[in-house]
């Protein structure tokens, strides 16, 4: 009975600690890409193009479980915004619930018997999924005119090479670390 109480704790600390790293590297990687945007000359199209918000919170989904991969995809962009102003606060509500499908189902899929490229690939399509209808509600059944709802479609192309650095190094990881 100990050791399965002492496991339980173990696991709940790992989330926690797995979802506080996760929020810090949310914050941080973002900041690194505007970084070196600005030194390229290409402003914040490094952010757009890499996604460093989606890796964290997909990592702690694998890593920690559904509610570590859900905590950080709530909090992450909340508390990035608050701290630098990105994402901005028109994209603010849709890149929320994005990161928490993308942490939710990643940490559904994690015990799952199918390749983690899959997991991936339907982490991925959870995420995009999440958002895409959060926006058809606020345009269509709120009337929102803040974002047009072009941005599904031009997030996904401008968004590639960060969904395909996703599908190549979160299956390395998650090999690594569930070994």
């Amino acid at each position: 009975m100990m050791k399965t109480k002492t496991t339980y704790y173990n696991a709940v600390a790992f989330a926690a600690v797995l979802s506080v790293l996760s929020v810090a590297a949310c914050v941080a990687l973002p900041q690194a890409c505007h970084l070196l945007g600005r030194w390229l000359g290409l402003g914040s199209k490094v952010g757009e193009l890499l996604l460093p918000m989606h890796l964290p919170v997909m990592l702690a989904g694998f890593w920690g479980g559904p509610v570590a991969g859900l905590v950080s995809g709530l909090v992450s962009p909340v508390l990035s915004h608050a701290l630098t102003g990105m994402p901005v606060a028109t994209l603010l509500p849709f890149m929320t619930v994005e990161l928490a499908g993308y942490g939710l189902c990643a940490g559904l899929l994690r015990r799952s018997s199918m390749p983690v490229m899959g997991q991936v690939l339907l982490t991925q399509l959870a995420g995009r999924a999440a958002r895409a209808l959060v926006l058809l509600v606020a345009v269509y059944g709120l009337g929102y005119t803040g974002v047009p709802l072009s941005i599904i479609w031009t997030s996904l192309w401008v968004g590639a090479a960060g969904m395909l650095l996703q599908l190549v190094l979160l299956p390395v990881l998650t090999r690594v670390v569930r070994r």
